[in-house]
């Protein structure tokens, strides 16, 4: 679904990805981990077009995308949950998912409704201004936003970053619903390993820019984690 190969990428004279070869298989959660610094938002942004690649490529279903600008990736199917949530606290709830409906393929005018079932609370806030929400209630409706597009795949960074426990659950719960039940590809950047070891079925190491293990998440062990995830 996803690859990467031999990806470089640079940020004010530095380097932050070396040579970085990355696959994640049509249908599979794979979570990729790392310390702090080590270059997974940079990768995500490199996949979506809001960072430029030094060298490298990426292909999504067969086909290279990096040459295509971030305004088409999102219609090619790759649904995008970036860290920080991002939604537009000035719009309505129901505005903020709307931005999402011109990416779908189908041309389809109407938020679909199981945005919806996947988050009762969207619909109870509809008419809410999107800087009104909680900070786990403005995560749900990223991801709802992104979901809005009929993804391919859905790319989330950091989904649990500064939410309350309740709705981390939630959220870990609609991550696989929508992977076993309508075979979406997960790819998500994670910190928290009890998170990532509920919601991933493969792993992947980061450390300095490149990817050096990939397994699947049961032979995350202590070795591993001692090496590439403890402070």
């Amino acid at each position: 679904m996803i690859e990467v190969r031999k990806l470089n990428q640079q940020y004010g004279g530095s380097q932050i990805l070396w040579d970085l070869d990355l696959d994640v298989e049509p249908g599979s959660r794979a979570c990729i981990m790392g310390r702090n610094g080590v270059g997974k938002t940079t990768l995500l942004n490199c996949i979506m077009g809001l960072l430029p690649l030094s060298s490298g490529e990426i292909r999504f279903a067969g086909k290279p995308i990096q040459g295509l600008g971030a305004e088409r990736r999102a219609p090619l199917g790759i649904g995008f949950v970036p860290q920080g949530r991002e939604i537009f606290p000035r719009l309505t709830v129901e505005e903020n998912l709307r931005i999402g409906l011109p990416a779908r393929g189908d041309k389809r005018k109407t938020i679909p409704a199981k945005i919806y079932e996947l988050f009762p609370v969207l619909k109870d806030m509809a008419k809410r201004l999107g800087g009104d929400l909680s900070g786990g209630q403005q995560q749900q409706l990223a991801i709802g936003r992104a979901l809005v597009t009929d993804p391919k795949v859905l790319i989330l960074d950091e989904p649990n970053e500064g939410i309350q426990p309740n709705i981390v659950s939630q959220i870990g719960d609609v991550i696989i619903k929508l992977n076993e039940e309508d075979k979406l590809t997960i790819i998500l950047v994670e910190q928290k390993l009890g998170f990532a070891r509920k919601v991933g079925q493969q792993f992947r190491l980061m450390e300095k820019g490149r990817i050096v293990a990939a397994d699947e998440m049961q032979n995350l062990n202590d070795e591993l984690i001692k090496q590439h995830l403890s402070v």
